[in-house]
């Protein structure tokens, strides 16, 4: 009942008096009623409310405040670790110069505040979450420690008060537990519910453990109370089985006990008496798992008797029978809370919650190691559960970021190994995992198979489930102490080379030679990263602890493992020496990983490989399987299995790609280059061609049948055969080169390929798998290097817009000396890289002028072999290879078919190989007691250098009896005549043939057709007899029965003897005879002055010379033979002369030049077609300023301008009829708008202090003066004293091409009903120019030009200004009378709906619909003709401004510019005006009477309520000038175009000096007024700007406010005094803007020329231009006044001074306003990028307040949106899509915070544009994937910039795409 009474009180007061209670030393009654309170509230059944919540923190904070309490803790916090817990998607850092351990990571904070310059560093995006390692020294070196955690704080600290936590003590396990029974109660296994549930139960939860996870972050104090609560096992007792009074705890209890038993699990106590049986001893455990292998058999046995089921079927025997100890996988017992704690989070599939309050404990040791064991003690369990998980994708990420934290700490790892056999657990659950997916392995011997592999299509290898207890593995192996338990650990070795087993000889492929494959499986992806992750990587983690003389002994233990597992494996698939046919697996870990240990073992530890290596049968059988892959893969390249569909090509490629090549082709090339050593050199070589299935191609025959290979097969088979034989003799990676040589041809060969960027390169480069290797990739060694080979190649910017990254290429000395083609057949995935590196080498040659034609690949001084491997070199010196050699270079003179160029280049390499590499023991030349058992006539001894000048006289082939030869023996037979030489030569061939045994006639033909394969037959035999003779027996029968051809087959073979007499010298100098077209191309003076260092690079004949200089000088016998050859020269005679194979390839040759002389006239006429286009394309597409657009100047002539249609091609003028258009690109535009005065850009904030003002732009500061002026005076003279479309104006471009309008309907109904996808809407009027593709969305249609009227255009007159002034008037007054419609009728009826005006107005309708509405209704009543004639000026406006800015903001640079191609005002004005015309000015309204005459009487009409109309002086100039010009009628004649420009100049001029006058001091305007009014006098005073500046302040003096408020202001602004200088400069500055637009504008109507000139003399340049008579030295000189200037000042002086006592005397301000602006710029950015990202990728959007998932700030107004985000969508449009249309009326570029890259929105379409930021090596890092510092790089910021205001984005970027509002 005390509880209840408990309950009742307030928390607060509750906790002080329990407190209090509990301090005293007799403390029992304070435990009741704590226990009475804490039953009550923490009742499990009454479900976790946030009440219990309150209760339990206002009792730990005993009294207090919980947030005062959790201050007070911290402050005692000693903890020197981070330790800040992260999940997935978090930025963190790693530094690999401080990493000790390579999965080190610190939070940004401890980043920033550590010092890391110049380290190799990297910012990442977690992929499983990670915590800070900061402050750990186990894992990083203390110099990367942050300042925070440098410290030592520990010592500092003052002990925590004993009462502080004296609640926390008593409450906490009382709350634990009741976690504890809440998740046991919710529990339910997933087959009897649904998985949702589990959810459910963590939601309700939720609350409980973010506490807990509070409660951790309180520092050091608090952890170690948790700690203690955690760890006590006493507690956990009393607490977890429940009082024996509590029926709810033990119900609770017994669910737990059932939660154990259904997952498998037993805890100890049941095993009870039962455990002891079942414990095997350690070591017959792990033999029996190798004979489990034997033991699958008999369990499935009777499985086999009911019809087989599926392979799939077979599991393995349960595991525990033969596991070192079957309790590693089915028991456990939990003593303490944290037991039971982390046994609920496997069950719960580790919710992320849990995750985190598990790590945030770590920083405490005591945790961390009571914790680590638990996790081992968990280990089998956690990986069952991942198995059987659903989600297993999320739970692997979730236990990798609990156990990286655990296993890469050194000393943890090394205590839990010891302690809790943690090797032992994670092998055996290997094991376990990999035997649920087992089949039999189905190589070899399919029937009799005994051994198994795993099943790589099930889920577990698919989709990686085995990843995180293989990368766990990984990651203890890389400790050593951990990895010298290992290899010192022989039963568990056993177990894992049983593990790597399974592996061996998975996914099997079978050639399918009917037809093609149904099913393409995609399973040997899983395969290659199963090899990968787990064979591969563990091994090169071992490897890294066998590199020094000391560990020899575990290599040594290793090796006789793999060797052992191997032969169990050869037992168990029945292999005996041949391998079966069309059957192929790439994955032969245990080959791999015996190659691995070998070379390790002779490279780092000096072990003698003679004591490593088993005998040669052993060897032998290991060589079959790394062949096959390597004759394999020559197949799959000849297509020999296409049928088994592309995944083979896929599994090829993979085999060789950078990331597997070093643990899968490197170490099977290595281990064929022992055997070669090892073996015998003519067996190998036979054994490599029956392999490659080229043996029949190897006769001196001109025909044979090939009874494996289709005939266009052959070449490419020959090719690999030769190729693979240059490869194994010729690569050094593992016999002999040191790391730095290999990294330096990795890295050559690579950027031999193509250039390559930096971070490609790192990709390409295979590492050493294991970090801790030391050569790493992005290591100094690495930078050093590519610096010694490459040159870097800055990012350039091509003029399409397509931006380059920063590459590297190799330097010049790399070509010449390095190149090493066959380092590039080796490393490329697709056979087009091999192309690529010999035509880039084929273009420096070129380019050095070293060689000019197709150039061979060059020879390659090869390293020195490690003297282990001096065997190796025997393979170039053996008879069946110099035989295979003679019979090719014979073949390739004779033309024999499928011979190519590539076998001649690898038979002159390989002879050259052996002339470099010469045999080293001297007593080869004399070696007579060979000849008795050598089956072959061929050549006496093995050397190559004494083989070359052998002459072979005779050959006896088998011949197809259809072959030319027998045709000639039969016509010589016919004739009866024996040629006498033949005889003569062939008694001496057969005295020779005395010489030798006996059998030796009948041997001939043997020694040709099946010399290979018998020869390889009988030295088998020969090794087989020597080590066993019973053997022989069964091992015979497979002799060459499979040779036999089937009767009925094609013709029978006969034997020939041909006549050859021929050495190998003699035929390649007869070969460099037939390649050079010339007889006697080598003289015998060659011989004399050669040197083979002149010839490394060149073709064919450079090649051959090579290698016969080599032969001269290494042996001279053979320069003599040279000698005699030379001498003889004669033209080769082949035997065959009239064969039809011989005239077969005569024709070929011919029809080959003839194709190719065809080709190059066709090539010719194509390039000269292709001139022409170019020529008249570029004409069209760059109309300089006379071109089609400015029809008038270029055709004064009476005719009419004519157009190319470029769709129907014909050309002729523009008619009403059938007019002509300009493609043009209407786009709204926003750039003028956000001109700033400053020349400086703004710079976007990076820190929250900083902002950016819009006010002061150019659109803002419009916009403030129309809504001013609409405030005070008359709507419609509003609206025609400004422009609009500063933002939101229409901008129109062109490309320059015309075509007919109604072709153009005709095309946009064909692209309409094209249903190809195109990057544009066609609904929207958009398309693509038909010539040029540049893309458009409407058609400007050209106004029939006459050129009659153009010659009466520009006559000058002399008319005086005022005649001029009153022809104005009456040209508008014309218009004011005739409304447009009526006045057309009458002149000509059929003009009024012709096509042409139907035409202008739809395209006045697509120039409406570009914009927005907001940005076209300024007036009062929108719609209105006022406010539609406001916005049809404002176009010609916005135009006219756009081009000056792209002029670069003056007109100095001349006529010519980029800007002026893309311009077509005049046929828009013509346009305009049309449409302008529908407008009649008002004549009592109209401005011109305003300017030109003084109309005085009209003062008093401002009477009454109506606003006053806009003085003159406050009006836009530029705008009524436009205004003019539309309403005129056009053509208008450039009289009156001058006249209006000069008296709208006389207004500009005015308003200057009255905005100059407001910026004087009061003193200054008094000084000045005087000046003027003694200047008024003087003859000419109205061209001197001292009088009527004069005038203009005495004026302005008698207005109220124009002079009065601002004095002080004006004080400020100027304190220097103005001298007559600064004001002229002044004035012209003001006057400057209105010149530069009538200027242009002159030159768009009538053509005229803009001529260059400096920036100083501009204003009188222009003003010459215009025609406005004035001297370079005043601005006022330029005036002309038609009537006395002081009256016409005075009277617009005077509209001013009428508003004194109005209201509207407020508009007073928009005298003094500048015309000025700078050129538009995008913000200015940092130079690093990181200054943004870690600004902006946390903070959080000012609409929505949440931190967006995408970021984005927008370049133009450094606007920060949230990109794709919902939170920020309003009707269906997202943030980004917003913006744009509000801050660039739909163009919006913004850089996206989390990826740096920009894109840019342009209406309804969107690319991505690309980054500007770029890393140290010129790349971009898109996504930020490899985190490396970026910086900005200035140009392409330039271009990007260049691109927005010139309004070229939809041109130069291709990839555009619809965003459907959703950005």
């Amino acid at each position: 009942m005390m509880a209840a009474s408990l309950l009742r009180r307030d928390k607060r007061s509750t906790a002080a008096h329990l407190k209090a209670d509990l301090k005293r030393t007799d403390n029992s009654s304070g435990l009741r009623q704590l226990r009475e309170l804490l039953d009550n509230v923490l009742h499990p059944e009454r479900g976790s409310e946030p009440e219990a919540l309150e209760w339990c923190k206002s009792l730990l904070a005993g009294g207090d405040g919980f947030d005062e309490f959790c201050r007070t803790v911290r402050s005692y916090d000693n903890a020197t670790l981070c330790g800040l817990v992260w999940t997935a998607n978090f930025v963190a850092y790693r530094c690999r110069t401080c990493g000790i351990s390579p999965c080190m990571s610190l939070c940004a904070e401890c980043f920033n505040n550590g010092d890391h310059t110049g380290h190799d560093f990297n910012m990442f995006r977690s992929q499983a979450g990670g915590a800070c390692d900061c402050g750990d020294g186990n894992v990083m070196r203390e110099s990367g420690f942050c300042s925070r955690h440098r410290l030592q704080t520990g010592e500092n600290v003052p002990s925590v008060p004993l009462d502080l936590l004296l609640m926390s003590e008593m409450v906490l396990p009382r709350f634990i537990i009741s976690i504890i029974q809440y998740l046991r109660d919710g529990y339910t296994e997933p087959e009897s519910a649904a998985d949702r549930d589990l959810q459910k139960v963590l939601q309700q939860l939720d609350l409980h453990i973010s506490f807990l996870e509070e409660l951790t972050k309180m520092g050091g104090a608090m952890r170690t109370v948790l700690t203690k609560i955690l760890t006590n096992q006493q507690t956990f007792k009393e607490l977890s089985m429940g009082q024996e009074e509590s029926v709810y705890a033990k119900s609770n209890y017994e669910k737990y006990l059932s939660a154990l038993k259904s997952s498998g699990l037993v805890s100890v106590e049941e095993k009870g008496a039962g455990a002891g049986a079942s414990d095997t001893p350690a070591g017959a455990g792990a033999l029996g798992l190798l004979g489990a292998a034997a033991s699958l058999e008999d369990s499935s046995k009777e499985e086999d008797q009911d019809g087989l089921q599926g392979v799939g079927q077979r599991k393995r025997v349960k595991l525990s029978s033969s596991s070192k100890d079957p309790s590693i996988m089915d028991t456990l017992k939990h003593k303490c809370f944290l037991e039971e704690l982390l046994f609920w989070t496997i069950k719960y599939e580790f919710p992320q919650k849990m995750v985190t309050f598990l790590l945030n404990m770590l920083p405490d040791q005591d945790y961390k190691i009571t914790f680590t064991k638990t996790f081992v003690q968990h280990y089998a369990f956690i990986m069952k559960t991942l198995m059987k998980s659903h989600e297993s994708d999320t739970m692997s990420n979730r236990i990798v970021h609990i156990s990286v934290q655990l296993f890469s700490n050194e000393e943890l790892a090394r205590h839990v190994t010891e302690e809790c056999q943690l090797l032992d657990i994670m092998v055996t659950v290997l094991l376990y995992m990999m035997e649920s997916c087992l089949i039999k392995s189905q190589l070899q011997d399919e029937e009799n198979n005994r051994h198994v592999v795993v099943n790589c299509g099930e889920a577990l290898l698919k989709n990686n489930t085995y990843w995180p207890l293989v990368s766990d593995f990984i990651n203890i192996l890389s400790h050593q102490s951990v990895a010298k338990r290992f290899l010192e650990d022989h039963s568990l070795l056993l177990l894992w080379m049983s593990f790597v087993s399974f592996f061996q000889g998975m996914n099997l492929n079978k050639r399918e030679l009917s037809e093609h494959v149904e099913f393409e499986s995609q399973t040997y992806y899983a395969a290659f990263a199963a090899e990968l992750e787990a064979c591969a990587q563990p091994m090169w983690g071992l490897l890294t602890h066998c590199k020094v003389k000391e560990t020899h002994e575990y290599t040594r233990t290793v090796v006789r493992y793999c060797l052992e597992t191997l032969q169990m494996w050869f037992d168990a698939i029945g292999f005996v020496d041949e391998p079966a046919l069309h059957q192929l697996t790439f994955h032969l870990p245990l080959h791999r990983y015996y190659a691995m240990f070998l070379s390790k073992g002779v490279k780092c530890q000096g072990l003698d490989l003679d004591s490593l290596l088993p005998d040669q049968e052993m060897l032998m059988k290991i060589m079959v399987h790394p062949l096959q892959i390597q004759a394999s893969l020559s197949e799959i390249h000849s297509n020999m299995w296409v049928r088994n569909g592309l995944q083979i090509k896929g599994q090829a490629m993979t085999y060789v790609q950078s990331h597997f090549c070093n643990s899968m082709i490197d170490p099977d090339i290595y281990l064929l280059q022992v055997c070669a050593s090892r073996l015998d050199p003519d067996y190998f070589i036979s054994s490599v061609f029956e392999r490659f299935k080229v043996v029949d191609l190897l006769t001196m025959a001109s025909q044979h049948q090939n009874a494996v290979l289709d005939s266009e097969q052959e070449r490419p088979m020959l090719e690999g055969a030769l190729t693979f034989l240059v490869i194994l003799s010729s690569l050094r990676v593992h016999l002999g080169m040191s790391d730095d040589e290999i990294l330096r041809a990795e890295i050559v060969s690579q950027l031999c390929m193509n250039d390559r960027t930096h971070s490609s390169l790192l990709d390409l480069i295979p590492e050493n798998p294991n970090p801790k290797s030391g050569v790493v990739p992005g290591s100094c060694s690495f930078e050093e290097m590519l610096a010694a080979v490459a040159d870097f190649k800055a990012p350039v910017f091509e003029p399409g817009g397509s931006m380059q990254q920063g590459m590297y290429t190799p330097k010049a000395e790399v070509w010449e000396k390095e190149f090493d083609p066959i380092m590039v057949i080796l490393r490329t995935v697709y056979r087009r890289d091999v192309q690529s590196a010999m035509d880039r080498y084929g273009a420096f040659l070129k380019q050095s002028g070293v060689h000019t034609g197709n150039p061979w690949p060059p020879y390659k001084e090869r390293t020195p072999l490690h003297p282990c491997y001096k065997g190796l070199v025997r393979l170039l010196h053996c008879k069946t290879l110099h035989i295979v050699i003679f019979t090719l270079l014979y073949k390739i003179w004779m033309d024999h078919q499928n011979m190519s160029e590539h076998v001649l280049c690898m038979v002159l390499y390989l002879i050259e190989l052996g002339l470099d590499n010469p045999v080293q023991d001297n007593q080869v030349e004399e070696e007579p007691c060979i000849e008795e058992h050598c089956h072959d006539s061929w050549f006496p001894g093995t050397s190559l250098l004494s083989n070359l000048h052998h002459v072979i006289n005779f050959v006896r082939v088998r011949v197809p009896e259809t072959a030319p030869e027998v045709e000639r023996k039969r016509a010589r037979e016919r004739e009866r005549e024996t040629p006498a030489s033949t005889s003569s030569e062939s008694s001496s061939f057969g005295q020779s043939s005395r010489r030798l045994t006996g059998n030796w006639r009948e041997n001939l033909r043997e020694a040709q057709v099946f010399s290979l394969v018998a020869e390889r037959r009988r030295k088998f035999q020969e090794i087989i007899n020597r080590s066993n003779h019973e053997a022989s027996q069964a091992v015979r029968p497979k002799s060459s029965s499979s040779r036999w051809l089937p009767p009925g087959s094609p013709p029978q073979l006969v034997t020939e003897i041909l006549e050859i007499g021929e050495s190998m010298l003699s035929l390649l100098v007869k070969l460099h005879q037939k390649l050079s077209g010339k007889q006697n191309s080598l003289s015998l003076s060659w011989l004399a002055e050669v040197d083979p260092a002149h010839h490394a690079h060149g073709d064919g004949l450079t090649a051959i010379e090579r290698v016969l200089a080599k032969a001269a000088a290494r042996s001279r016998h053979s320069k003599r033979c040279l000698q005699e050859i030379c001498g003889q020269v004669c033209p080769p005679i082949p035997l065959k002369k009239n064969s039809p194979g011989d005239k077969k390839s005569m024709d070929k040759e011919e029809r080959r030049q003839r194709a190719r002389e065809r080709q190059q006239k066709l090539l010719a006429e194509f390039a000269s077609r292709q001139k022409s286009f170019m020529e008249t394309a570029m004409d069209v597409e760059s109309p300089e300023t006379d071109s089609v657009m400015d029809m008038g100047s270029a055709e004064a002539l009476d005719s009419e301008v004519l157009y190319d249609c470029v769709i129907c091609g014909q050309s002729g003028p523009s008619t009403e009829d059938r007019p002509t258009g300009l493609v043009v690109l209407l786009q709204a535009s926003s750039v003028l708008g956000h001109r700033c005065r400053s020349d400086t850009p703004k710079r976007l904030p990076t820190t929250d202090e900083e902002h950016i003002s819009p006010e002061d732009t150019c659109g803002a500061t419009h916009d403030v003066r129309l809504s001013l002026m609409q405030r005070y005076f008359k709507d419609s003279s509003c609206l025609q004293s400004v422009s609009i479309g500063w933002v939101g104006g229409v901008y129109v471009q062109t490309c320059g091409h015309t075509l007919h309008i109604d072709c153009h309907k005709s095309y946009m109904e064909s692209l309409r009903n094209d249903q190809v996808l195109q990057g544009f809407s066609v609904d929207k009027g958009e398309f693509t120019c038909p010539l040029c593709r540049q893309f458009a969305n409407s058609v400007l249609p050209c106004r029939p030009g006459r050129g009659m009227e153009t010659g009466a255009w520009h006559t000058p007159s002399n008319k005086s200004m005022s005649t001029l002034v009153k022809e104005v008037e009456d040209l508008q007054e014309q218009l004011g009378i005739f409304p447009v419609s009526a006045s057309l009728k009458q002149r000509d009826p059929i003009l009024a709906e012709s096509n042409l005006s139907k035409e202008m107005e739809s395209v006045i309708k697509d120039i409406k619909n570009t914009t927005q509405k907001k940005y076209m209704d300024y007036g009062k009543n929108p719609g209105s003709p006022d406010n539609d004639f406001l916005f049809m000026y404002s176009v010609a406006r916005t135009n006219l401004e756009l081009e000056l800015v792209h002029r670069g903001g003056n007109l100095c640079s001349g006529g010519a510019s980029a800007a002026a191609k893309r311009s077509c005002l005049n046929q828009l004005f013509h346009v305009l005006a049309m449409h302008m015309r529908l407008y009649s000015i008002d004549s009592a309204y109209n401005p011109w009477t305003r300017l030109t005459q003084s109309t005085q009487s009209r003062d008093n009409e401002y009477c009454g309520d109506e606003r006053p109309e806009v003085p003159m002086l406050f009006r836009d100039v530029p705008s009524l000038l436009i205004i003019f010009i539309l309403t005129m009628p056009q053509p208008l004649r450039k009289e009156h175009f001058t006249c209006v420009v000069k008296v709208l100049y006389s207004l500009q001029y005015t308003q200057a000096l009255a905005a100059l006058s407001v910026r004087f001091s009061p003193e200054e305007r008094l000084v000045w007024s005087n000046t003027g009014a003694a200047k008024k006098n003087t003859p000419n005073s109205d061209k001197s700007w001292e009088s009527l500046l004069g005038h203009v302040i005495s004026e302005l003096t008698k207005a109220k406010d124009v002079y009065g408020t601002n004095s002080e202001e004006t004080l400020v602004l100027s304190s220097s005094v103005w001298s007559p200088q600064s004001i002229e400069f002044s004035l012209q500055q003001f006057c400057l803007p209105f010149l530069r637009l009538s200027c242009l504008l002159q030159h768009h109507l009538y053509g005229d020329s803009l001529p260059g000139c400096l920036v100083e003399e501009e204003f009188s340049l222009l003003a010459g231009c215009l025609g406005l008579a004035g001297s370079a030295q005043s601005s006022a000189a330029c005036l002309e006044w038609n009537i006395s200037a002081f009256d016409l000042i005075s009277q617009w002086c005077s509209e001013v001074i009428a508003l004194s006592d109005t209201p509207s005397q407020q508009s007073v301000s928009l005298l003094g306003q500048d015309p000025q602006w700078a050129a538009p710029r995008l913000l200015h950015l940092p130079d690093n990028y990181n200054t943004i990202f870690q600004f902006y990728h946390r903070k959080s959007c000012t609409s929505c307040g949440k931190t967006p998932k995408d970021p984005a700030l927008c370049l133009v107004c450094g606007a920060f949106v949230c990109l794709k985000g919902h939170c920020c969508k309003q009707q269906g449009v997202c943030e980004c899509v917003l913006h744009s249309q509000h801050c660039g009326a739909a163009t919006g570029i913004f850089l996206l915070i989390n990826a740096s890259v920009i894109i840019i929105i342009r209406g309804h379409r969107f690319c991505l544009w690309g980054s500007v930021y770029l890393d140290a090596h010129g790349e971009e890092d898109r996504d930020l994937r490899r985190g490396k510092p970026l910086y900005l790089c200035e140009e392409r910021y330039r271009v990007l910039e260049q691109q927005w205001v010139s309004h070229t984005f939809d041109h130069i970027n291709k990839r555009w795409g619809p965003h459907y509002n959703g950005l």
